[in-house]
């Protein structure tokens, strides 16, 4: 593998050079070293975080105004915003706010998240909620208020090259044990992918989603925290970085609708769900269990964690979640 520090050069082109971006969950993790790349190769940056716990609970503006301060260190231009994602005037205000400090907007990455696993007989009902609202609505909210404003510069006539990246994660397109809260809200953003890639089109605006593999403060006690220097050499947040780089850039303009997998060991598109085989319907239910069991002995296996047909449901360095709040 190619560490990406490696392949940075004085003078090489910066990808994102005047492009407005929104990050949020970027006090920390993941989302530090999106807005640190992003910024390096000439994005503005809104930097978002809550600057919450890792299940959710409290807040601090310091994480947001820190990496601020760092972008701000390499001649970089950045505003912080401390608002919740799952909110939706606190999502709006940040789309307004990059267009009031930047006079743009061409691309939101969500990353902001929260953890709460637990096996789905001991779950609680707050447990769930959480999780949903901060992963699955907290995409929702910071991209409906961007394609709102893009759709309207587009119905203008104005020119727009919008980027909208979302991040999922291999416990939803795979499934990972004790996590149907988290799995759940991550197979609905890659769905939700998908679809806003087909509507969104017609604007001028692309929708890619990310499923990142990294050792961070939201996964240091799932079992990554044990891993070898090797391993975690490979989870180290900056691989993920560079593919959410490109696809912001205007490079990536003929790419939407994709999940890719992301980590210092792989970068891979994930396919999504196909027909497998399949049989003549019938109404007998009593004739069912012949035509299910001649459908599975030809059809694949579920992918596992590592994305492999039949492959393990987990592993102790899965790659569980990502930064962000």
């Amino acid at each position: 593998m190619t560490d990406p520090e490696d392949q940075e050069e004085d003078g090489m082109a910066r990808l994102c050079e005047g492009r407005v971006v929104v990050v949020t969950g970027a006090g920390r993790g993941i989302g530090r070293e999106y807005a640190l790349m992003l910024a390096e190769h000439g994005a503005k940056v809104v930097v978002n975080d809550l600057g919450g716990s890792r299940d959710g609970t409290g807040s601090d503006d310091s994480p947001a105004e820190q990496v601020v301060a760092e972008i701000a260190a390499m001649g970089g231009e950045a505003v912080a915003n401390a608002g919740n994602v799952a909110d939706f005037a606190d999502a709006k205000a940040m789309i307004d706010q990059a267009v009031e400090a930047f006079g743009d907007l061409h691309a939101v990455v969500n990353n902001a998240g929260i953890l709460r696993d637990r096996m789905l007989a001991n779950m609680t009902e707050a447990e769930w909620d959480a999780v949903i609202e901060v992963h699955l609505k907290g995409t929702f909210a910071p991209a409906h208020h961007a394609a709102a404003y893009w759709r309207e510069r587009s119905k203008a006539g104005e020119p727009v090259d919008g980027r909208i990246v979302n991040t999922t994660s291999v416990s939803g397109i795979y499934g990972n044990i004790g996590q149907t809260n988290y799995g759940a809200a991550k197979a609905g953003i890659a769905a939700f992918t998908t679809i806003a890639a087909l509507e969104l089109a017609r604007y001028g605006v692309t929708v890619n989603a990310i499923a990142p593999a990294a050792l961070t403060r939201m996964t240091e006690d799932l079992g990554m925290g044990q891993a070898s220097d090797e391993d975690k050499a490979a989870m180290d947040p900056k691989w993920i970085a560079p593919i959410v780089t490109w696809l912001v850039s205007e490079e990536s303009k003929a790419v939407s609708g994709r999940v890719f997998e992301a980590s210092g060991r792989v970068l891979a598109v994930a396919e999504g769900w196909v027909r497998g085989p399949q049989v003549d319907p019938t109404a007998d239910p009593t004739a069912m269990g012949a035509l299910v069991e001649a459908m599975l002995a030809d059809a694949r296996a579920n992918s596992g964690m590592n994305g492999e047909p039949g492959g393990p449901p987990q592993s102790p360095t899965a790659p569980n979640s990502k930064g962000g709040h």
